[in-house]
C-alpha cells in the first residue's frame, strides 16, 4: 500500500471519529440545577436567615425511612402549632425525580410520605413557617 492510500485512510478514520463524537455530543442531556437559578440566588438571604432560625431550635428535623414510607419528625417547638411550608426532594442527577410536597405535620409534629419518592439519592430541603418566623433545613438521604 502506498503512502497516498495510508494518508487517505488516516483522514477517513479521523473524519469518521469526528462525526461519531459530534453525534454523541448532541445526544448528551445537560440539566441545570434550577431553571430559574438567578431568582433563587436573589432569595438566598432568606435561606441563610431560615437556617439560623432552625439552628436555634432544640433539635433539627429528622427524616427516617421505614420500609416504603418516609417519616419526617419536626422539632419539639413545632408540635401543636400552625406550621406551613414545603419539602423539596431534590435529586441532583435526574430532575424528573424531584418532588415538592406541602408540609402538613400532625399535632405530634410528624408527617409520613407513602410511595411518592422513587429510590435515589436526594437533598431534602425543608422550608417552613411558624408564628411569622421562617425556618430552613437541608438533609441528605438515600431512599431505597
Amino acid at each position: 500500500m502506498s503512502w497516498g492510500y495510508k494518508l487517505m485512510a488516516t483522514f477517513i478514520v479521523f473524519a469518521v471519529m469526528m462525526i461519531y463524537m459530534v453525534y454523541r455530543c448532541f445526544g448528551t442531556n445537560f440539566e441545570l440545577v434550577e431553571n430559574e437559578y438567578y431568582k433563587s440566588e436573589l432569595k438566598y438571604q432568606q435561606v441563610i436567615d431560615g437556617t439560623n432560625q432552625a439552628n436555634s431550635l432544640s433539635t433539627a428535623p429528622v427524616l427516617n425511612q421505614l420500609g416504603n414510607m418516609l417519616v419526617l419528625k419536626m422539632p419539639d417547638e413545632m408540635k401543636n402549632g400552625n406550621v406551613s411550608g414545603s419539602i423539596l426532594f431534590y435529586c441532583a442527577y435526574n430532575s424528573k425525580k424531584d418532588k415538592k410536597i406541602l408540609l402538613m405535620p400532625d399535632t405530634n409534629g410528624t408527617q409520613a410520605f407513602n410511595h411518592i419518592i422513587t429510590p435515589g439519592i436526594y437533598t431534602v430541603k425543608i422550608d417552613w413557617n411558624k408564628a411569622g418566623k421562617n425556618y430552613y433545613a437541608e438533609k441528605k438521604i438515600t431512599v431505597h
